[in-house]
């Protein structure tokens, strides 16, 4: 197992990335909930954060995509506006244990690289 972090360091409403086996992963906390996904855009393959953890919308309520502007529900990665509509983010199992986000290595070093 990797740990990411702890889940106290995901405020409500914000993201947070990380790399991890030279992939990179984001989370976000909504509703109290986590959601962990590839930071990979179907559309091109970029990443999707304009700033360090910065990869919702000004009002918090959705994914985007700093590149093109695509929307993605936070609850699914679904794709809901832009040139990938319809597709989705790729969601990474994780598990919380102790109060700390961790995924397991093999989960991880399938994903493709950016």
């Amino acid at each position: 197992m990797i740990t990411l972090c702890h889940i106290d360091e995901i405020e409500e409403g914000r993201s947070k990335g990380f790399e991890v086996l030279n992939k990179y992963l984001f989370a976000v906390k909504k509703d109290g909930r986590l959601h962990l996904y590839y930071n990979y855009c179907p559309h091109l393959g970029t990443p999707l954060e304009w700033q360090e953890d910065q990869f919702l919308d000004s009002d918090g309520a959705l994914i985007q995509c700093s590149t093109h502007g695509a929307l993605f529900l936070i609850e699914n990665g679904q794709c809901i506006l832009g040139p990938c509509k319809g597709k989705r983010l790729k969601a990474i199992p994780f598990v919380l244990g102790n109060g700390f986000m961790m995924v397991e290595e093999a989960d991880v070093s399938t994903l493709g690289r950016l």
